[in-house]
């Protein structure tokens, strides 16, 4: 993603963007998961990127058995709380992983990434591979990132540069063989409105892949 990021490293970053905000999300799931998912037959769920937790502790409300994963233990602790206060802590399970470092073991019947970019080191092609590999025959890969600044912030307004994905473009980077099919691939303009409240609209991209076999 970033070709110029910051220096400081993926952990350090992260862990400090969480520790010293009380809250960076709003706790609620993101929509294109929900409206994805919401269709599918509980099972196992990988939640990669989780943060705070909002979306595995949806899916865990909905029958699913969730394994969250962060690069940050603040995040990971909030998820345990947020899992706990929602009734659903005995069906989540949080681990730390630097994803393109290390990876959970097992195969799983949902594989969720929600906009699994970052300023800092992130091997993202890598790690969506490894995203795939742990679907299981007849599971989901959820893929949703976004596909440029917002409408009010221009490529030279960010103290880094970024490369972003194409609709076309991951699905040859996955190079998945004939036993999946492609069952979401959209861009979804939504509302995006401005720091200082004015209006303003993004691009995410989101696909969603059945394994066949």
């Amino acid at each position: 993603m970033p070709t110029t990021p910051p220096t400081t490293g993926p952990a350090r970053f992260w862990e400090d963007r969480y520790r010293y905000r009380e809250r960076v999300w709003s706790g609620d799931p993101n929509p294109l998961l929900v409206r994805e998912a919401a269709g599918l037959t509980p099972g196992t769920a990988l939640e990669l990127g989780c943060g705070e937790g909002a979306d595995a502790v949806w899916l865990a409300g909905r029958g699913w058995r969730v394994t969250g994963v962060d690069i940050s233990a603040t995040a990971l602790e909030r998820a345990a709380v947020h899992a706990a206060e929602a009734g659903v802590a005995a069906r989540t399970d949080w681990q730390r992983h630097e994803l393109g470092v290390t990876f959970p073991e097992g195969r799983y019947d949902l594989v969720s990434a929600q906009f699994l970019q970052s300023p800092v080191a992130l091997d993202q092609d890598r790690v969506l591979r490894l995203a795939a590999a742990a679907v299981a025959p007849g599971g989901t890969l959820l893929l949703v990132l976004h596909g440029g600044w917002p409408s009010w912030q221009g490529e030279h307004d960010h103290p880094f540069e970024a490369v972003f994905p194409t609709l076309d473009g991951v699905l040859e980077q996955l190079a998945l063989p004939e036993t999946w099919r492609v069952v979401t691939r959209e861009a979804v303009e939504r509302p995006a409105p401005s720091p200082t409240g004015g209006p303003g609209t993004r691009v995410d991209l989101v696909w969603r892949l059945h394994r066949t076999a």
